[in-house]
């Protein structure tokens, strides 16, 4: 009966297929409601959630929030931390790169500091419709 796959079982060939298909299907994604139906379709809900939280360790490390205050507000272990902490500084790039361009976006636009990224993109389209709300936010 067939187990799970691992990579080192892989023949150079079938590395380059699977990895090479994901990463070019991944890329074809527009928009954030296709790459959340995508990852809905192919994780399950665990899988999402530690990935997620993940990112979020990565993001408090990136901040420079140190590893007690990580561990005791995500609930994770010193080497759940450490690991994150290697792929951000020793790893191709991708985590940094991708939580910059976060930050550039999201934190350090005030119309969009205290909004959820959604309602941040509602607020750009509909400007009128939130024009009392950031009136009385500059307040």
């Amino acid at each position: 009966m067939p187990g799970k796959v691992k990579y080192h079982n892989l023949t150079d060939n079938q590395k380059k297929k699977y990895l090479g298909d994901f990463y070019t299907m991944v890329s074809l994604l527009g928009n954030r409601d296709e790459v959340k139906n995508f990852f809905k379709d192919l994780l399950t809900l665990s899988e999402v959630v530690m990935i997620s939280r993940r990112i979020q360790i990565a993001k408090m490390l990136f901040e420079g929030r140190t590893h007690d205050e990580i561990r005791k507000e995500m609930k994770v272990g010193f080497s759940t931390v450490s690991q994150v902490e290697r792929w951000l500084n020793n790893g191709f790039g991708g985590y940094r790169k991708t939580i910059e361009e976060y930050q550039k976006k999201y934190k350090d636009n005030p119309k969009t500091k205290f909004v959820k990224p959604f309602k941040a993109g509602m607020m750009k389209k509909y400007p009128f419709h939130y024009l009392l709300w950031d009136m009385i936010n500059k307040k």
